[in-house]
């Protein structure tokens, strides 16, 4: 399961309308626990393809760098990316799965005409065969806040 913030998703889809009819790429931010992933906020990455940038993305390692330096400093970990697919399904690609780490979180962004249309997130199968849809459920802040102290509270018990 991957839950985020409503403004978190709300700056995911920011990102796919600016930068329509191209890719856009970033890096989502939160915390692990037991195999449930909450995602704090996004990073905008520049898309650093330099060809082809309406089916492709890149992130350059000097980005991804600067992503765990933001985490940590945030106490967050980077826990997957996102990018969209202009006027295509927000699926996975062929592509995407050639390139996919394990155990990251993948949402993809459908952008047609300039509007997103559905976010989906994935995960690779442990066998790297393929990707597994992974549920996306979207939390206003102050719900996410009362469900993080509650569960905080429970674990101190």
């Amino acid at each position: 399961m991957l839950t985020m913030t409503h403004t978190a998703l709300h700056k995911i889809k920011v990102h796919s309308m600016e930068a329509y009819p191209e890719e856009c790429c970033g890096i989502l931010l939160g915390s692990e626990n037991k195999g449930s992933k909450e995602v704090l906020d996004v990073l905008r990455i520049d898309n650093a393809k330099g060809e082809n940038r309406t089916r492709r993305f890149l992130i350059t390692p000097a980005d991804y760098r600067r992503a765990e330096a933001e985490a940590e400093a945030e106490r967050l970990e980077v826990i997957g990316f996102y990018h969209s697919h202009p006027d295509h399904p927000a699926m996975p690609s062929q592509f995407d799965l050639d390139h996919a780490w394990p155990s990251c979180s993948y949402v993809i962004a459908s952008v047609e005409e300039r509007v997103p249309c559905v976010v989906r997130s994935w995960v690779l199968k442990d066998d790297r065969s393929a990707f597994e849809e992974e549920p996306l459920e979207s939390l206003r802040e102050d719900s996410y806040r009362r469900i993080k102290t509650a569960s905080t509270r429970a674990i101190r018990r």
